[in-house]
């Protein structure tokens, strides 16, 4: 689980999901005492490899103690991971998957990435982000690839462990891949990574490009999925950049994408509607959420809440959350073509649009920018720079500055915190 959550976060988590043993290091102890300390039926925590607290269990200890094999017959179809989603609206929640639809993510992925023993992967997204974890971490381990794993990311140190091991893969969300581009020597020796793959957001464009040379090397893929999906939906290939960059992809091995209307109906080529997938990596439900796993399936179909087009050959291209879709005038504003716009702007380090109330347009675009170190954005000029871009409606009429955009730990932009704090209220 996200070892980075507060107390209170952690213990809706064990909470919410049954647990009753808990595995952490020391500098984790505390947190687990403070939640155990809330609980009617504290949790058995063992602290791995040593402890501090006189309240757990050392794993040397754990491992040792005279405990009863429990008789218990482990089929393929039941159930065997717990993964809670990014939260990027409230709580998270439990997406539920069997033996089998992890081993088909990662049989899925092994036909897109083409991973083998002599590969080695930089683990620089977190284990419990779950692309990092089955479609990165369980494919590597299966086919016996050297996995480098970081704690956290630093930009500099993933650098130079690229030169150091002689990394050939690499998975980043792409506000890594930024931060990569951003480091300041640029003497590293990255010859030896023969791919990259990029997902959890999407990624601009011109970030695909600048990455591209800094790798010195065009094996780019997208994969462009969820949580709930094991991760799955859709990806694309390296061939495929050129023509297709930006547009996430046609369905993965194994799964069935389309987009939709409200009635399931496909729409046509360049309509929006919604994400919908279906395969043999989905999850099973949300764990003890019974209403909330009946309103994402349809029809045995699940709804991302992913609002996108579809193209005359099949390309799928992401362009807003549901919810994150802004209506201003009674227009519809993709947040995603917005945001790419800003992000290729030279001083603008990376950035996100969000809708504000505004008593004549009902909502207004706002930016909400993060400048390049030691940079300034003239107003005017981005405004001109856009109006050359976008539509006159889509154009920001709103400029915040902030220092870093709120992420969650999958790097997706929590955008209901931007609208929280630029809300005027009244």
């Amino acid at each position: 689980m996200n070892f980075r959550l507060t107390a209170i976060e952690t213990e809706y988590i064990l909470t919410q999901s049954e647990t009753v043993c808990v595995f952490c290091d020391e500098e984790l102890e505390s947190v687990v005492e403070d939640v155990n300390k809330k609980l009617s039926t504290p949790l058995t925590a063992v602290s791995v490899p040593t402890s501090a607290s006189k309240n757990n269990e050392e794993w040397a200890t754990f491992l040792s103690t005279n405990r009863e094999q429990p008789a218990v017959h482990v089929s393929i179809l039941d159930d065997a991971e717990i993964l809670y989603t990014s939260g990027t609206t409230g709580y998270p929640k439990g997406a539920l998957f069997t033996h089998q639809a992890i081993i088909n993510v990662g049989i899925a992925f092994l036909q897109i990435s083409q991973f083998n023993p002599q590969d080695v992967t930089i683990c620089m997204a977190p284990m419990f982000h779950s692309a990092q974890l089955n479609l990165i971490n369980n494919t590597a381990i299966t086919v016996g690839m050297t996995c480098i794993v970081h704690r956290d990311f630093n930009p500099v140190q993933t650098l130079v462990d690229i030169e150091k091991y002689k990394a050939t893969t690499l998975f980043g969300v792409p506000a890594m891949y930024n931060a990569m581009l951003n480091v300041p020597n640029d003497s590293y020796d990255l010859s030896s990574i023969r791919a990259c793959f990029y997902g959890a957001a999407p990624m601009a464009p011109k970030l695909v490009h600048d990455a591209i040379t800094l790798f010195g090397t065009d094996q780019f893929y997208n994969l462009c999925g969820l949580t709930e999906a094991g991760p799955g939906g859709v990806y694309l290939l390296p061939t495929e950049h050129e023509e297709k960059v930006g547009a996430g992809g046609r369905a993965m091995p194994l799964t069935v994408a389309r987009v939709v209307n409200d009635e399931m109906e496909d729409v046509v080529p360049g309509e929006i509607g919604e994400f919908v997938l279906k395969g043999e990596t989905i999850m099973k439900e949300y764990y003890r959420k019974p209403e909330e796993t009946q309103k994402t399936f349809r029809d045995g179909w699940l709804l991302t809440g992913d609002l996108a087009t579809i193209d005359a050959d099949g390309y799928i291209t992401i362009v807003d959350r549901k919810k994150d879709m802004i209506i201003s005038g009674g227009e519809n504003v993709y947040s995603v073509e917005v945001e790419q716009i800003l992000n290729s702007y030279p001083d603008i380090l990376e950035a996100a649009t969000i809708g504000l109330p505004d008593e004549k347009w009902g909502e207004t675009v706002a930016a909400i920018i993060v400048t390049k170190l030691g940079q300034s954005v003239n107003e005017a000029a981005l405004i001109a720079f856009c109006r050359e871009r976008l539509a006159g409606y889509k154009i920001p009429r709103q400029f915040h500055y902030v220092d870093a955009l709120p992420r969650n730990t999958s790097g997706k932009i929590l955008k209901y915190q931007l609208r929280d704090k630029f809300t005027v209220k009244v």
